[in-house]
């Protein structure tokens, strides 16, 4: 069953950041990951949820999802994702 990596990020160094975004598509490909959405304009439909950025990544598994977000691959663009930017990240599984 495909899992889905949803991503909220509010960023706070702009300039690094951008070296973050070139490095996550690598990272994917071993693990069959691919941006759905990323870092577009997002609006509000219900709640409060108003994130700055945005990103949904598509995996063939909640397992390939979870290993993607442990691997060596990740951990450089982890890194200065963390350093430069609050994140959430949840996986949800299904279709």
């Amino acid at each position: 069953m495909a899992a889905y990596v949803i991503v909220q990020v509010d960023v706070k160094d702009p300039g690094r950041y951008e070296a973050y975004k070139s490095m996550v598509p690598p990272s994917l490909e071993k693990f069959g990951g691919r941006f759905l959405v990323r870092g577009g304009k997002t609006h509000t439909l219900e709640g409060d949820w108003a994130p700055k950025r945005a990103g949904t990544v598509e995996f063939p598994c909640g397992e390939q999802a979870k290993a993607w977000s442990a691997s060596p691959e990740c951990a450089d663009a982890k890194a200065l994702r963390q350093a430069t930017a609050g994140s959430m990240l949840i996986v949800a599984e299904g279709v």
